[in-house]
């Protein structure tokens, strides 16, 4: 007995499949992506909907193939099929959603799955109530059971491959893997059904004149209702999924905003933002319990000459580690703080007394003790911490932290790696720095500098061969004052480089005029690592040359090993560039930075100085004198010459002399003299002589600018 399908249901059977796979695609993507507690719940939906729109396809398309005889279907065998069809999806969903798939699991996976489909559509046909039973056609059966399995092989793949939200979201992907799906399940259905033999005069049992055509609009219709109302369901979900996961991530931003607008960027301390917020709550909770805040301002010893002689990149590192020991260092009660540059803020809200936050300072103190290791150089530094305390040194917020500021610069006059509580006199302090801050700025446009030259003597013939140009600031109220009590003020405020050139062009004129004189000596100007580090530095010293008219052989430009040390290979090129120019160049303070000797090679270098520290103590200490032995025989093996600065006794020029030093400078020949000074000791100091370079001078054609 043979039959035949009507056309529109095998098409909507094809529909009903390809909804299924859309379906499923989707339900995939969404069970991978939730968490377990939710995944079970729509893995269990989900299972429900695809096993309805399966066993739906597949009883459309039995609905869709008639024979000459009237069927009839057992109801018990034919809601089996829907449960096998709701299991084998449920299956397949559960396979989809794990973490990891790998081949062997989509293999057995698919091989099980695929023999689930087959026992739905064949105890599908078995419900049908025919007499005598249908048989089937071995190899079609066969060849179904393959398709069925092949099927569920590239529906798993698919489901793992395109489960990601950001693949699904390409429709156009999705629904050409459902299209794919369904004919796929379609494709097994047909080959089952052509697999099945019917008798000749088959009949069926309980059968009934029903329209299958109604019966199969009303299967079709309630599985693809409920196929859309899943896949709004899903729809919903995402949505709701989201606008969650959009919440999420503006309350991240909202966050990550406010911890920037907090905090600082380098440390992740507080900022002043959040300090004075801190502060005005530790201030009202002490009012409150008539309690007592301390507000500690430390700044760090020697930063900024750190900060020149590793780069900013090393500082950086540096007030991180700074930052992390006194983090670990610290009670959990107090607030730590940067405020900017090498500026910590502390306040310590838990204390009693005066007392507790002199210990809270010393504690800070002591994490300095051991050095930080940065870039591969061991740094030592110490905190200036000023000490205010509420309410007796400060009502509000803004006048503690003036007064601890205050206090703390009290602590960085008296030498620093040392804390200071506040006392009224020590405003007077930090008015007096504003006030030299301020006279600072207009000392070069008023002329109050000044320089003063000290000699260098050669320490085997005794003439004084060049001599120092050093700074002087002659303050209108308080007088005459050294460098070291303005140029660290002007490296904070960055006047420095102004200065710097002005000493290096005066420099020149002096040592022009000398040389016009018939007295030529060459002079050795200091240079600040920032002057040194300029980009044109070559062009400033050419152009102050060029405007003296001096002959550069007669200029000596002096640099601190952390200068030259910062970014080595640079230094050499412009060092360089600076001996073809013709100058001098001498490295100050040998022994205090951070050379490298390989480097030190390889530097157009003509002296070392030795640092005056090693100078004070050489004849009663024998490490000093080590040390100065052993530069000087390290300055002479690499054909340098040697100076010594800070020579104040006999006894230590003697031992200089023994050592084989080329020259001195220092008291015991002559301190820093004015210009007028210098010139009446030349003449009396060294014998007159005939210099061929003296009389050429006067006919010295200057070089051109560039």
């Amino acid at each position: 007995m043979t039959g035949q399908y009507n056309p529109w249901l095998v098409v909507l059977s094809l529909l009903v499949a390809i909804c299924v796979s859309y379906t499923a695609l989707s339900l995939a993507a969404r069970v991978a992506g939730l968490p377990p507690k939710y995944a079970r719940w729509w893995q269990a939906g989900g299972a429900f909907a695809m096993g309805v729109g399966i066993w739906s396809m597949h009883f459309i398309g039995m609905l869709a193939f008639s024979l000459p005889i009237a069927l009839s279907y057992d109801p018990i065998t034919t809601l089996a099929s829907l449960a096998v069809g709701i299991i084998t999806s449920g299956f397949a969903l559960g396979i989809a959603s794990r973490a990891r798939v790998t081949l062997q699991h989509l293999s057995m996976g698919a091989f099980i799955m695929g023999l689930g489909i087959a026992a739905m559509h064949y105890s599908g046909m078995a419900a049908i109530q025919v007499v005598p039973g249908i048989s089937y056609e071995p190899l079609l059966l066969l060849a179904s059971v393959v398709i069925a399995v092949g099927a569920s092989f590239v529906a798993l793949t698919l489901f793992c491959f395109l489960r990601s939200e950001s693949n699904l979201r390409l429709f156009g992907y999705r629904l050409a893997a459902a299209i794919v799906m369904g004919c796929a399940i379609v494709g097994m259905h047909y080959t089952g059904m052509a697999a099945a033999r019917f008798a000749p005069g088959s009949y069926c049992i309980g059968a009934t004149d029903t329209n299958s055509h109604w019966l199969a609009l009303l299967v079709g219709g309630f599985a693809l209702g409920v196929l859309l109302i899943t896949m709004i369901l899903i729809f919903y979900h995402t949505h709701l999924d989201a606008r969650a996961r959009h919440a999420a991530a503006l309350e991240d931003v909202n966050s990550r905003l406010q911890h920037m607008a907090t905090h600082d960027p380098l440390t992740s301390l507080p900022n002043r933002v959040l300090l004075e917020d801190r502060l005005a709550q530790a201030i009202a909770h002490a009012e409150r319990r008539t309690g007592r805040v301390a507000v500690l301002v430390m700044d760090l010893d020697r930063f900024k000459m750190i900060n020149d002689s590793l780069g900013h990149h090393g500082g950086d590192q540096l007030l991180q580690e700074v930052a992390r020991r006194l983090q670990a260092t610290l009670r959990k009660s107090d607030t730590l703080t940067r405020t900017g540059g090498d500026e910590f803020v502390l306040i310590a809200d838990e204390i009693s007394s005066v007392a507790d936050a002199e210990q809270v300072a010393r504690s800070v103190i002591s994490c300095f003790t051991q050095p930080f290791r940065i870039l591969t150089v061991e740094i030592h530094t110490a905190p200036s911490i000023g000490i205010a305390m509420y309410p007796s040194d400060g009502s509000d917020g803004d006048e503690l932290l003036k007064n601890a500021d205050a206090a703390m610069y009290y602590a960085k006059k008296v030498g620093g790696n040392n804390f200071a509580v506040f006392a009224p006199s020590m405003n007077a302090y930090t008015l007096e720095r504003l006030e030299l801050e301020n006279g600072l700025r207009r000392a070069l446009a008023s002329k109050e500098f000044v320089l003063h030259y000290q000699p260098k003597v050669d320490l085997v013939s005794g003439r004084i061969g060049s001599a120092e140009a050093l700074i002087r600031w002659r303050h209108p109220q308080r007088g005459e004052l050294l460098p070291a009590e303005f140029i660290p003020l002007a490296e904070e405020i960055n006047l420095i480089l102004q200065i710097g050139d002005w000493v290096l062009r005066e420099a020149c004129k002096q040592a022009r005029q000398w040389q016009l004189a018939g007295q030529p000596v060459r002079i050795a100007v200091n240079m600040s690592a920032q002057q040194f580090r300029q980009k044109n530095i070559v062009e400033v010293v050419r152009a102050a040359l060029v405007s003296a008219n001096l002959e550069p052989r007669l200029l000596e430009l002096e640099l601190t090993e952390s200068a030259v040390m910062y970014d080595a290979e640079g230094s050499a090129a412009i060092l360089a560039q600076l001996s073809r120019l013709g100058v001098h160049i001498s490295i100050d303070d040998f022994g205090t930075g951070y050379s490298s000797l390989n480097y030190l090679r390889r530097f157009p270098l003509d002296k070392l100085k030795i640092d005056r520290s090693f100078i004070k103590d050489m004849v009663a200490n024998p490490e000093d004198a080590a040390i100065v032995t052993a530069i000087i025989s390290l300055a002479h093996s690499l054909r340098l010459k040697v100076i010594a600065e800070g020579v104040e006794t006999e006894q230590q020029l003697d031992a200089l002399k023994s050592l084989g030093c080329d020259q001195y400078q220092g008291f015991v020949c002559s301190p820093a003299i004015s210009s007028a000074a210098f010139a009446e000791l030349l003449r009396t100091h060294n014998p007159q002589h005939f210099d061929p370079l003296a009389t050429v001078s006067r006919l010295y054609v200057p070089m051109k600018p560039g």
